[in-house]
């Protein structure tokens, strides 16, 4: 056991660990002599890209003295910002489009990520990645808004069946791609997945943050509800990229009303959640946790969801959009610990509810839909033999 945590805590991840503690402050060349010896700079590299925090990682180290630095690394790193501030040029350009597509469309849009967080939180969209444009809307505008996304171009990108209405609720977001552009857009109509307790797309809206960094009103969430909505991503892919962390570490100081953010984790049931944030990015980045999170960070469900984020990280684990072989039984294991009791409960009664997989099994007339509740067992086995056969 004691050889694994030596294999995993490298040397290498410690280094970045530092650099990003350090992040928007100079670098004194003395204070990191001792953290820039022994390095496997080839590892190094490999682990920034991982964690997506080459941009804001390439700016500091320009600081330092070449001697301390290997050329080749700034050089690497130089060419991965440039690729990025490319990119996010492109993205931006094509974020203000779609804003401006879908507002004549009659279609009110929320940008959750993408070049106004980084915009947001880095005051410059090219310090931080995205590789799509995350978009959140109100439910009853989905067919609106994806016919505006095909008529101008898009594709869907792996097409769910719609036999029933189950997918507007057992889903979460549908992917759009340009085949010309290389862009990928991801409607949302429900910020995560599993269906719990969120508020609703009118809560959002009325408190919603205006930018204009595009010279066009690009519609945020308020800082209460991004912090929320941030924090249940990262937890969701057990942070395995420090990116998101960084994110958090950088958006708590704009929160003006912790009262608010305490009672929207409350209400959702994603306390464990919030502490889970607090504990991993004051121990890994220093970054300051305002002391009213106390009673977040010192639940032992808080803790125990810490040190299996932390397994993650060590290990360079690959979760999306699939874990890979070696990490997917400890992922689920991770997933389950995330749900409360009654989010488990209402994960296992959605599973019993039929969907449109039923319906493309045995199609029935609408008026003979309810025959797919007491039917469902037996059509789950109808597929689940299919599949291992084929």
């Amino acid at each position: 056991m004691g050889a694994k945590r030596e294999r995993i805590e490298t040397r290498e991840l410690r280094l970045l660990l530092e650099l990003l503690k350090r992040n928007g402050t100079a670098l004194q060349e003395e204070e990191m002599r001792g953290w820039l010896t022994d390095i496997d700079w080839n590892q190094f590299v490999e682990l920034v890209r991982h964690h997506r925090v080459f941009p804001t990682l390439y700016i500091s180290l320009q600081s330092l003295s070449t001697p301390l630095i290997p050329a080749d690394v700034l050089e690497a790193l130089r060419q991965d910002y440039r690729r990025n501030t490319l990119t996010m040029l492109h993205l931006t350009a094509e974020l203000r489009r779609i804003c401006e597509l879908l507002d004549h469309e009659g279609v009110r849009t929320l940008v959750l990520k993408g070049p106004l967080l980084a915009h947001e939180l880095y005051g410059d969209t090219s310090l931080r990645t995205s590789k799509d444009l995350d978009l959140l809307i109100d439910v009853a505008d989905i067919e609106r808004a994806e016919a505006a996304l095909l008529k101008h171009g898009y594709h869907i990108h792996n097409p769910k069946l719609r036999l029933l209405n189950d997918w507007k609720w057992k889903d979460h977001h549908q992917s759009y791609s340009h085949p010309h552009k290389q862009v990928q857009v991801e409607l949302h109509w429900r910020m995560h997945p599993d269906s719990g307790s969120e508020a609703s797309f009118e809560q959002l809206w009325e408190r919603r943050r205006v930018n204009r960094m595009t010279g066009y009103p690009i519609h945020g969430l308020s800082c209460e509800q991004l912090l929320e909505y941030l924090i249940s991503h990262g937890a969701r892919h057990a942070w395995f990229r420090l990116r998101w962390l960084t994110d958090i570490a950088c958006l708590l100081p704009q929160i003006d009303d912790y009262k608010l953010l305490l009672e929207q984790f409350r209400r959702n049931r994603s306390e464990h959640l919030g502490g889970q944030a607090a504990l991993l990015v004051s121990s890994l980045l220093a970054a300051p946790v305002p002391y009213v999170f106390q009673p977040l960070y010192s639940s032992r469900k808080s803790r125990s969801l810490a040190r299996q984020a932390m397994f993650f990280i060590r290990s360079k684990a690959e979760l999306c959009p699939e874990p890979t072989p070696e990490f997917a039984g400890p992922y689920k294991r991770y997933l389950r610990a995330l749900k409360t009791p009654s989010q488990q409960l209402a994960y296992l009664l959605r599973r019993l509810y039929p969907s449109s997989r039923d319906a493309a099994v045995l199609p029935l007339p609408r008026a003979l839909h309810f025959l797919y509740v007491p039917l469902r067992p037996l059509l789950w086995c109808y597929r689940r033999v299919k599949q291992v056969q084929s």
